[in-house]
């Protein structure tokens, strides 16, 4: 059994794949092209891949490939019908970073929320060295109890948020993008009524139609100017040149994101111009990426070849 890690980096140097050798040889490779990878799945019979396509172009001269797995939740990288036209199965995993994607938008929120930049280059700036003052009151904040906290997509990673908003006195609404989720614990509102009343927004939903573009400059106009937006979904949801004149105009308060519209980020995004830390931050999609997340994927992904060939 030959098993091709076609991108390697995606997941991290620090991660063993040392217990990938129970099935057979295993050739891995940091990146790979859509022409490498053609070249390199010719012989494969197991592929493991995170982002390279999977389609004709790439695994067209693959005579024995079998199983395609995919180190994400995501699959829109793999041309599924190309896939069943040739009896080759896929395997892809859900529910690995929920921990980790809750954690790290709780992270962006209180970075935003209490303007722990502000603070930090204060200190570090020397300003308080010797200040007149024993505390410092230049950028107010408050507490997230008694607020009202919006999530738009209440999944498994959307619900895990809702609990720790609760644990910390939110009063938490949802909006369900499909229109069939529901949840008797949190009170489910329309769109509008969410982005009017909630003092932080979440996104924890897919890209799809209902979702594309769902951030917009008519949505930035009806949320409260005092208003904290995470978004650790998809980078299309918001439009990233609403966003940046929402932050500029002061429509919204600021935004943690760890997804873009392009990914690493383009040269004419417009929100490199944004360099005020309290309006934006901006994490380079690390959201689900803890060490035990990728751990948990990678013994997914172990168990499910294991379960295939057996």
């Amino acid at each position: 059994m030959r098993i091709v890690f076609l991108d390697r980096k995606s997941i991290g140097d620090d991660i063993d794949l040392s217990k990938f050798n129970d099935f057979g040889e295993v050739v891995i490779y940091d990146y790979s092209t859509k022409e490498e990878a053609a070249e390199r799945t010719k012989d494969a019979d197991i592929v493991i891949i995170n982002k390279v396509p999977i389609n004709e172009e790439t695994i067209g001269e693959a005579k024995n490939l079998k199983l395609v797995c995919v180190t994400a939740t995501g699959t829109n990288n793999l041309d599924k019908e190309y896939l069943a036209k040739r009896g080759i199965e896929w395997r892809n995993v859900a529910g690995y970073s929920t921990e980790a994607v809750a954690q790290h938008t709780l992270a962006l929120t209180m970075y935003l929320f209490e303007h722990l930049n502000y603070y930090d280059n204060y200190v570090k700036s020397e300003k308080y060295v010797n200040d007149k003052l024993f505390t410092h009151f230049e950028m107010r904040f408050n507490e997230i109890h008694g607020k009202t906290w919006g999530i738009v997509g209440l999944g498994a990673i959307g619900a895990r948020v809702a609990d720790i908003a609760t644990c910390l006195g939110a009063n938490v609404v949802y909006y369900s993008t499909s229109g069939r989720n529901n949840n008797p614990k949190y009170k489910r509102v329309e769109f509008d009524e969410l982005l009017a009343t909630a003092d932080i927004v979440s996104i924890h939903t897919p890209l799809d139609d209902n979702t594309l573009h769902l951030f917009d400059k008519v949505a930035f106009n009806k949320m409260k100017k005092s208003a904290i937006l995470i978004n650790v979904g998809r980078g299309p949801i918001i439009v990233e040149e609403d966003l940046a004149n929402a932050l500029e105009n002061g429509d919204i308060a600021a935004a943690g994101l760890d997804v873009l519209d392009i990914e690493p980020m383009s040269a004419d995004n417009p929100l490199r111009g944004i360099k005020d830390s309290n309006k934006l931050i901006i994490t380079p999609h690390i959201a689900w990426a803890a060490l035990e997340a990728r751990q948990r994927l990678m013994e997914i992904i172990h168990n499910q070849i294991k379960e295939f060939l057996a």
